[in-house]
């Protein structure tokens, strides 16, 4: 079956993403012990993953539950964006740029409230793809099928008639499930190798 579309994730691969220690930084600098932040909040950052609260919300939980005031709670949200965020895999997102207009691309992402806004900011992925699915927007998240039903039909395009990649095992798995062509991030030069063989191979 031909490939007419491409799919990638964010972080780690779109995105080169340091490890998220925001949470040992915001203990370290409360003078918290080990796990708080994560008892504290754990269901509001699993709420926001799936956008069941508002960044409003997510805010207001953090001043809270850490009683901590406005400005030092914007304080270290920034932190967590600053980690989120990354900085741009300047190759792979040229290379997925060129795929258009012969090929439908995508973004699948297990996201957070507020991501949409902040990563178009940043690097424009708006404008780089067909299709955007954050699990914030759409409720659900990979490895669940749903998510990647949902793109392949906003792609309008059969799960064998899609690519994906990503760099985290389950998620390729979830997507190799549901009959897309799964390809597991590396890095840069392995996987358009992997990805234009696939391509290659079906057309």
């Amino acid at each position: 079956m031909t490939i007419r579309a491409v799919v990638f994730d964010i972080g780690g691969v779109l995105e080169i993403t340091p490890a998220m220690d925001f949470d040992a930084r915001w203990e370290n600098d409360l003078g918290l012990a080990t796990g708080t932040v994560f008892q504290c909040l754990g269901d509001v950052f699993a709420a926001g993953s799936l956008g069941e609260v508002t960044e409003a919300e997510v805010l207001g939980a953090v001043r809270e539950r850490l009683e901590v005031g406005r400005e030092k709670a914007d304080e270290m949200m920034a932190i967590v964006w600053e980690q989120y965020l990354g900085t741009a895999n300047t190759e792979l997102i040229a290379w997925a740029r060129r795929l258009r207009p012969a090929h439908r691309t995508g973004i699948l992402s297990n996201s957070f409230v507020g991501a949409r806004e902040r990563e178009h900011a940043a690097y424009g992925f708006g404008d780089l793809v067909d299709v955007l699915v954050y699990s914030h927007e759409v409720g659900v998240a990979k490895p669940d099928p749903r998510a990647y039903e949902i793109t392949c039909e906003r792609l309008g395009v059969s799960p064998g008639e899609a690519a994906f990649l990503d760099d985290v095992e389950a998620a390729v798995d979830g997507a190799s499930a549901v009959g897309m062509r799964a390809v597991l991030y590396r890095d840069n030069a392995q996987a358009i190798e992997e990805l234009e063989s696939l391509i290659a191979s079906t057309t």
